[in-house]
């Protein structure tokens, strides 16, 4: 392993006296040289576009130490963007030599680029590797620039010794990331991370703790303002999505522009209640996507217990979080798209309790507390999406905290249009056919659908396209026809 001595001569070190930095704050998602991460004063000479060295002053990070054929030389840290300043004091504390990536400016040395080199300084410890450096780096970016009064709390807060499962890199984690964290969780997750590291309790404790700060520490704590959606972009998504569903589609679009006027969600979900295979799910699928939001499914007709969603206590050595939180979890972000399906059947407890009112917890926005994590969920990023067949199962108190669409079933000239543009296109084009090579007379598609004419919903026409493009396949392969052309006895015959 190379070793790197940073023990120069002093005087090849200007002299300088103590200096500060501004702190600007920004939200940008990338860095460039336009938006930087720092900027380093560059008066007395052009710094490489790819420079190598150490952030000095460890208690302060205001200067960077450059390695220049052996010389060090040193840079004042003119503007640190404030996601950025207790990262740049870990790399300083621990002694981590780094690579800078930047561009000389106007303003100064502007770096938009941070790597780990792997060469240790002598008498210091390596960090945990580039990798865990450009994770940090990654959920800094991705994180909101923390209020001031959370960083001036978060200079005096001392840390230690970073992979989010291991004792030493939620440690780290915290010290360069605490202060985007909100207040509560913050503090929660130091006093957990004292559970975890105390010998004190026991060794199940300590399990507890360290696996519910990994979880909670992987989420993206973001803050409850909303960029402005394209209302012509969104409207683009949901005609390649849905076919038809004028009304439906008018009231996401309705959704959309009040995004744009609040920047914040409606206090509201949308409950989309109609017959099996109407595309409710598909609705909210494409929902999250023009919200540009993860998103998580609860599926109601699994739920017996209202523990399955609130968790259980860590009293219990086989303790475990509940299926929300593990949501929030799997989707690494406190704002997403939840979609609820069979909402009809949220009532249907046994015993322990009612689902339903784990339910009303999660949707009034006043945040979501897991028996396992013991913490306060903020919830106002999150914009629930509800399914269900029959709004009569559904208790006022949880039709009330929707917006309800109701969704007619579709007609036999609907579902004609649906299989000719959507569904046959789309399996030829998945399974590898051109459109000449399977097609259907007019009176095969009318055969198909005299078959389905008494069905609810689109799925069985979607597996009649299928069965009839895998049918096609098989005669061209198999008895080597060039092109197959169902008509209506075949449809027939077939299905």
């Amino acid at each position: 392993m190379a070793v790197f001595d940073f023990n120069s001569d002093e005087k090849s070190i200007d002299n300088k006296k103590e200096s500060t930095y501004e702190i600007f704050r920004s939200n940008k998602r990338e860095a460039s040289a336009e938006e930087p991460i720092l900027v380093l004063r560059n008066s007395n000479r052009n710094w490489p576009k790819q420079a190598g060295g150490m952030f000095a002053n460890p208690m302060k990070a205001d200067a960077f130490d450059f390695n220049m054929d052996g010389e060090i030389s040193r840079a004042d840290i003119l503007k640190v963007d404030a996601r950025f300043v207790n990262l740049l004091k870990w790399l300083g504390e621990n002694h981590i030599v780094v690579r800078l990536y930047g561009d000389n400016t106007e303003d100064g040395y502007a770096v938009y680029g941070i790597k780990e080199t792997g060469v240790a300084v002598r008498g210091a410890k390596l960090s945990a590797e580039d990798g865990f450096l450009q994770f940090m780096i990654g959920k800094l970016f991705a994180s909101d620039a923390p209020a001031e009064s959370e960083l001036e709390e978060s200079e005096s807060e001392e840390g230690d010794d970073m992979k989010l499962t291991s004792i030493r890199s939620i440690t780290d984690f915290l010290t360069c990331a605490g202060s985007t964290l909100p207040d509560n969780i913050r503090l929660w997750a130091r006093r957990n991370l004292a559970v975890a590291r105390s010998s004190e309790v026991t060794p199940e404790e300590r399990r507890h703790a360290q696996r519910a700060l990994s979880m909670m520490l992987s989420i993206q704590w973001k803050n409850n303002y909303f960029e402005s959606i394209d209302p012509v972009e969104a409207r683009r998504i949901l005609d390649e999505e849905l076919y038809g569903m004028e009304k439906v589609k008018q009231r996401i679009i309705e959704t959309i522009i009040q995004i744009n006027r609040t920047h914040t969600l409606p206090a509201y979900g949308l409950l989309l209640i109609g017959p099996a295979g109407t595309g409710k799910s598909q609705i909210a699928y494409a929902v999250a996507k023009i919200l540009k939001m993860p998103w998580a499914t609860l599926e109601m007709s699994s739920i017996n217990d209202p523990e399955q969603l609130t968790g259980s206590s860590r009293i219990y050595s086989n303790a475990k979080p509940g299926i929300i939180m593990e949501s929030f979890s799997a989707a690494e972000s406190s704002n997403m798209v939840f979609i609820i399906n069979e909402l009809d059947k949220a009532n249907a407890g046994k015993g322990n309790g009612n689902p339903a009112d784990v339910l009303l917890t999660l949707l009034d926005n006043l945040g979501f507390t897991d028996n396992y994590i013991e913490c306060n969920i903020p919830t106002t990023g999150v914009y629930p999406i509800a399914t269900a067949n029959d709004k009569n199962e559904i208790s006022a108190p949880l039709m009330s905290r929707f917006a309800c669409i109701e969704l007619p079933d579709y007609t036999v000239e609907e579902k004609k249009v649906i299989f000719t543009d959507f569904a046959m296109p789309k399996v030829l084009k998945r399974i590898g056919l051109a459109p000449e090579e399977c097609s259907i007379t007019e009176e095969g598609l009318d055969a198909l659908m005299d078959l389905y004419k008494n069905t609810s919903g689109i799925r069985d026409i979607e597996q009649a396209a299928e069965h009839i493009a895998a049918n096609a396949l098989y005669r061209i392969e198999a008895e080597h026809m060039k092109k197959v052309v169902f008509t209506a006895d075949m449809i027939k015959e077939l299905l």
